[in-house]
Order: structure tokens, then sequence, then C-alpha cells
């Protein structure tokens, strides 16, 4: 009998043993694995539609990837708002209640499924990105230090939002919670100057900019802490326990207010140039897109042979956000990306080649260019890199009114006369020329 009574005993102990956990089954079916699923999903088609701005820059994705927290973490609380309100539109509340798990246990077993889908679903739209870019990337290196603080801050939102669900008995309570985190994230990034706008953990970057090192772990700390001390006091017994939580949040909040801008440091790749001096201007790129640099060289050679032997040029083109010293020139900018560049690509290179032009005749705004110096500026222009749309213009000025007409041959003259030029006489007139460069001296524009 004794020998039943201990089989018995060990076939329901095995039983129980093999019943799944609730937060396995939480986790591994229903709504959990679909949130993460719409939050990946969500994310994947709006950053495919912008990705000819981040696509093949590491700053620029790093950047793209932490502003979709304003879409995520709204997501992420509209998901978790709609699991807390899962008892009581199947009608099991008092059901539920009845159970012998404590209260805390109760939140957590559907809470964390939800907040860890979600995280999963932002983490994995962000590795995809970081994937994209790679085939395309000029320089620079992957740039994932804000992935910690924007993963955990999407988590804390969807267990906010269980929190609201479970709160606030509206079947509309998950999209009016979507709708209203997102208009305050919006507001809180609207906020330039306010020593708020850095609690807001979807705020947008500069690309050339990094966050010190402790900055993603106060984010953490900032929206898990809010997160949990919700979550203790609406499910613990002793609701006091909530102090802990929502102590080490504000303390983290404070250090992020305080420190302000404090926060960001610009990236040591952004400051340095790397060059091609084998030509006359030397060409010099940011050293974040240092692979594009045969490139860009390739798109100037036209203008560096022809220049070659003039005097009184720049001594090199540099991609810097000051002004150009009197021995630089402006290059054409390669950022924002989806201009000038997209996917690591010149989208343009005549464009790009006249826009290099143009800086090295530094022409300021003059008030009254004088004919001569309009001239002697289109013939250059003409000469070096002609506009891609120049021809247009001139069509338009062959079917203008007499003035138009007029200064349309007067042009046309100038362009050939400099073209008809020898070799020698033409570097003498382009060293004159670039002498007067910078500066609206009439007397010192030569003649054509």
């Amino acid at each position: 009998m004794s020998l039943g009574a201990t089989g018995l005993g060990t076939g329901r102990g095995t039983r129980a043993s093999r019943e799944p956990h609730p937060l396995r089954a939480e986790a591994l079916r229903g709504f959990a694995p679909l949130a993460g699923a719409a939050v990946l999903l969500t994310l994947g088609v709006l950053l495919a539609g912008s990705a000819a701005r981040w696509q093949g820059g590491w700053a620029e994705t790093a950047a793209q990837t932490h502003v979709a927290g304003l879409i995520a973490g709204p997501l992420a609380a509209a998901a978790g708002c709609w699991q807390g309100g899962r008892e009581r539109r199947r009608r099991t509340e008092e059901l539920w209640g009845t159970a012998a798990r404590a209260p805390l246990a109760r939140f957590l077993a559907p809470a964390l499924p939800v907040a860890l889908w979600t995280a999963a679903g932002y983490l994995a739209a962000a590795g995809l990105a970081m994937l994209a870019t790679w085939p395309y990337a000029q320089g620079d290196r992957p740039h994932p230090a804000l992935l910690p603080g924007d993963t955990v801050a999407v988590a804390a939102a969807a267990l906010l939002g269980l929190v609201v669900g479970r709160v606030v008995p509206s079947r509309l309570a998950a999209p009016l919670l979507a709708i209203a985190g997102y208009v305050g994230l919006g507001v809180l990034s609207a906020s330039r100057s306010a020593p708020v706008r850095h609690l807001d953990p979807a705020f947008p970057i500069m690309d050339t900019d990094v966050p010190v090192w402790w900055q993603p772990v106060s984010m953490a700390v900032w929206t898990a802490g809010l997160a949990f001390a919700a979550a203790l006091a609406y499910a613990a017994r002793r609701r006091a326990t909530a102090l802990l939580p929502l102590a080490a949040a504000v303390a983290a909040g404070a250090v992020l207010t305080q420190t302000g801008d404090g926060l960001w440091h610009e990236a040591p790749l952004a400051r340095r140039q790397v060059c091609d001096t084998s030509t006359t201007p030397a060409v010099c790129v940011n050293a974040r897109y240092a692979g594009m640099l045969p490139q860009v060289a390739g798109a100037l050679s036209g203008i560096t042979g022809k220049l070659a032997g003039v005097r009184n040029v720049p001594v090199r083109w540099e991609e810097r956000d000051h002004e150009s010293h009197d021995a630089e020139a402006q290059l054409p900018a390669l950022t924002p990306l989806g201009w000038s560049v997209v996917r690591g690509r010149l989208t343009d290179p005549r464009q790009f080649a006249w826009e290099a032009t143009a800086a090295l005749q530094r022409r300021p705004d003059c008030l009254h260019p004088t004919e001569r110096m309009s001239l002697a500026d289109d013939a250059v222009a003409a000469y070096l890199a002609p506009s891609p749309a120049q021809k247009h213009f001139d069509d338009i000025d062959a079917r203008g009114d007499a003035a138009d007409r007029a200064g349309l041959r007067k042009r046309l003259a100038a362009r050939a006369a400099l073209a008809a030029m020898g070799a020698q006489e033409r570097r003498d007139w382009l060293s004159a020329y670039f002498a007067t460069a910078g500066t609206c001296d009439v007397k010192g524009v030569p003649a054509l």
C-alpha cells in the first residue's frame, strides 16, 4: 500500500514538473510575440522608407534608429496597455484574482513577455539597419552606444502601458496611450532650449554627436525606474517598495537634466580629414567617409587637370562646417545623406563638380557685379565644369527678349574666347582671374 501511494505521489510530481511555467507560456504563445513582430515590422517599414538618408553612414544609422524610438516607445506602450486589459475583455478578472500567486507575480507573468518581445523587436530592427549599412559604409565604425538605453526605454514603455491597461477600463486606452506618448515625446524633442528635453529617450541628435559613456546607463535607469515604480505601486503588497526605483529614476533624471549638453561630444573622427594630395588643388573629405575619396577625386579630376600650372588657386578643397581659409575651398557637402550621396555613391558627379568650381571662385555677394565680372565667372565655370542646367538656361535666354539674347551672345563669346586661348595664355589668364577670387575688385578681373 505504501508502495502504491509512493508511486502515485511520484507520478503527480512528474506531471507537475512537466507543466510549463506561466511565464514561458506567455512568452512563446499569444500576444507578446505578435507585439514584438509589430514593432519590428513598423520600424522596418519606416526605416526602409528613409533608407537614402542613413544607409551608408554608421553615424546616420545610429541617429536614425535612435529617433525611431519616437515610434517604438508609444507602440510598445500601446501593446502593453492592450495586454493589461486582457482579463477585462475576457471577463476573467475575478477568476484571475483567485489564483494562488501573489499580485505582483500575476502582473509580471503577462507584463515581462510583452516588454521583452517589444524590446527585442526594436533591437532586431536596429540590427537589420546596421546590416543594411555595412555594404555601403565608407569609413567610420558602428555606433551601438545608444542601443542599450533605447532598448530599455522600449521595454519600460511596455511595462508602463500594462499598468495603464489594468487601471483604465476602456478598449480605447491603448490607441489613446500611443497617441499621447507620441505627442509627449514630440513635445520633449521640440523643447530644444529646455533641460527636460534630455529626459526624452528619443531626443534627436546630430550625426556627429557621441554620448558620454554613462548617458545610456542614466537613461536606462530613468526609464526603467519609472516603469518599475509604477508596477510596484500597482501590484506589490508593500507599495512602499516603489519608492526605491522611483528614487533611482529621479536621481538619474536629475543627472540628465543638470548635465544638459554635456551629455554629448563630437565624434573624434568627425574632426579629421583624409586628402588626396596628388592633384592641385588637393581633395580632402571627412574621415567618416574616407572610402569616398577616390570617387570624389575622380569627379573633380576634370577640374584639377585643367588647373595644372595655374597659380593663385586654393591649395585644397576641404569638407568642413566652418568657413574656409584663403588657402582652402569648401568641398560640396557630402552630408546630409540622401542628396549628394546615396548608399556610398555620388548621385550627380557633374553637379558636384560644378559646385566645387563655384567654391573655387569664392565670389562674395557683390551688390553690383559688373558685366566683366559676370562674364568671367560664367566663362570659368563653363570651362572647368559646366552646370548640368547650363544648356537649359541658355535655351531660355535664346527664346527671351532682346536683352536676354544679347546677354547670351556675350556669354557665348566669352566662353569661346577662353576656350580658344593657347595653353600658356589660358594659364596666365586663369592665374590673374583666381587672384581676384574672394573680392569684388572690378579692376583686377581680367577681360575676355
